[in-house]
């Protein structure tokens, strides 16, 4: 059933500070975009004001208009900024973070859907902060094997790609060339490409999926080998966006959770404002890859 009404735990109060204020204006001076800003994430003044924030390349305007989506919907045209990596490596040598999450818009209007600017980005990243660890939150590059091969041959620490949703809201939520088999294709063929580094992806509860069709995701997503999963609840963006079905309580979130180590993931980050790149997990994620480079 539909509610429009939040539970008190889904209450944000946010706090800015000069960190915030600080990272705004670096951003802003370099013509980067920010999924933080974009997407309208809960966690932004949580994130920005302990030095964290997740980078969204190749511009603010994506080529799917998924349902679900504050990103702007449109017509790229094939514009590239060809300095946004260089700006994003000394962006990011400003901030003195350990952990960097790099995502982006969709781009089919792209050959290879942005894949060489991720590796390139990646590339100008390691150069300019050397021991950071970085996550790539990619789009499905059309489920283009050699595209992909791009982004891993840069070796990134981890490499996400959201489901996003159950099977059985898959046409729903998102857009009609976005698919629940290719995605997990895509999070397949990079283990098949690179053993070594970790995968991810995420899902959002709340569109009105059931808890079987959940544990069905998950059990999916073991099955392609994904490392860490977040779990998160959806909230409507804006009034054109699909509504929310259901607000699911704390212990529903600490439930699947315990689940989701029980099937065998490395890490669960499940909660209301839990986002594919929020802070939660992410120094388990770095102990993790800090293990695997010395073993």
């Amino acid at each position: 059933m539909q509610t429009n009404s939040k539970p008190e735990w889904l209450t944000v109060i946010p706090k800015k500070n000069e960190e915030y204020i600080k990272l705004k204006e670096l951003f802003r001076s370099l013509n980067l975009h920010t999924v933080c800003e974009e997407a309208h994430c809960p966690n932004v003044f949580e994130c920005w004001n302990a030095g964290t924030a997740t980078l969204m390349l190749l511009g603010d305007v994506c080529s799917r208009a998924c349902r679900f989506c504050m990103v702007k919907p449109g017509k790229p045209n094939g514009v590239v900024d060809e300095m946004e990596p260089e700006h994003v490596g000394y962006a990011l040598s400003k901030m003195n973070l350990s952990y960097v999450v790099l995502t982006s818009v969709d781009r089919d209007d792209l050959k290879d859907g942005g894949a060489s600017h991720f590796a390139r980005t990646i590339l100008q990243v390691r150069k300019w902060n050397p021991h950071i660890t970085i996550e790539v939150l990619i789009p499905d590059f059309q489920n283009d094997i050699y595209a992909l091969a791009e982004v891993v041959k840069a070796k990134p620490d981890v490499i996400a790609h959201n489901i996003e949703t159950t099977m059985f809201l898959t046409r729903t939520v998102r857009d009609p060339r976005a698919g629940y088999w290719q995605s997990l294709s895509v999070l397949r063929n990079v283990k098949k490409l690179d053993r070594n580094i970790y995968t991810k992806s995420s899902i959002m509860v709340g569109l009105g999926e059931t808890e079987e069709e959940i544990q069905l995701a998950m059990m999916h997503l073991r099955q392609a080998d994904v490392d860490f999963l977040t779990i998160g609840q959806y909230l409507r963006p804006s009034p054109r966006h699909l509504a929310v079905k259901e607000y699911l309580s704390p212990s529903k979130f600490d439930y699947y959770k315990r689940l989701g180590e029980e099937m065998g993931f490395k890490y669960v980050a499940s909660g209301p404002f839990v986002r594919s790149s929020y802070r939660a997990g992410e120094y388990f994620i770095m102990a993790a890859v800090e293990a695997k480079k010395h073993s």
